[in-house]
């Protein structure tokens, strides 16, 4: 269970096929305090601690995560937002994010002004995940607020301080992220079509 408030920024360095598996290991400031095992959300996908050392720790995506995620189209020297798992009574500062992608977005537009950022991502529509205006949604791992929200598009207004300290700051036009809709929203969804 995650918050989507990002920790940090990760930064992979190496990739090695294995099967139809992916080995991601990945430096990060807090790969010292981490434990085999260790749930961590990557790009708002969670993924399990299978190697330590030094400073770099390694994670496994296997091919359901490749075929539904971003993480396929890592590379060396890529940086990836990071959230390790809460503890149970810490605040949570997000929303309820499980770190389980439900499909990927292209960026379709990056708007500047005056200090913030406007960003629009348009999704396949076939698997009727909504969004709702000031509702939320995972974008990359990070918990942010609907804006302008459409039947397969939305935008997110992004304040200095995420860009700054998450991967926005290299989201560009046809840029492909991670979404995670909101598990209220779709626990309602699938209830009102039951119903």
């Amino acid at each position: 269970m995650f918050s989507g408030i990002i920790e940090s920024l990760g930064e992979v360095t190496l990739l090695k096929k294995d099967q139809s598996n992916l080995h991601i290991s990945l430096h990060s400031a807090f790969t010292q305090e981490l434990k085999i095992d260790q749930s961590i959300a990557h790009n708002g996908v969670c993924l399990t601690v299978v190697e330590i050392s030094n400073d770099v720790y390694t994670v496994t995506a296997i091919d359901e995560t490749l075929k539904k995620t971003n993480i396929s189209l890592l590379k060396e020297g890529d940086k990836v937002n990071l959230e390790r798992c809460m503890k149970l009574g810490d605040r949570l500062d997000g929303h309820i994010v499980q770190g389980h992608v439900d499909q990927t977005a292209t960026c379709t537009s990056v708007l500047e002004s005056d200090g913030s950022w406007t960003y629009t991502f348009e999704y396949d529509a076939w698997q009727n995940n909504i969004t709702v205006e000031k509702g939320s949604v995972c974008v990359n791992g990070v918990s942010l607020t609907v804006v302008n929200s459409k039947d397969n598009s939305f935008s997110v207004c992004i304040i200095p301080y995420t860009h700054e300290h998450t991967n926005f700051k290299f989201i560009k036009k046809g840029t492909i992220v991670n979404l995670e809709f909101d598990i209220l929203g779709k626990y309602i969804s699938k209830l009102m079509k039951k119903g």
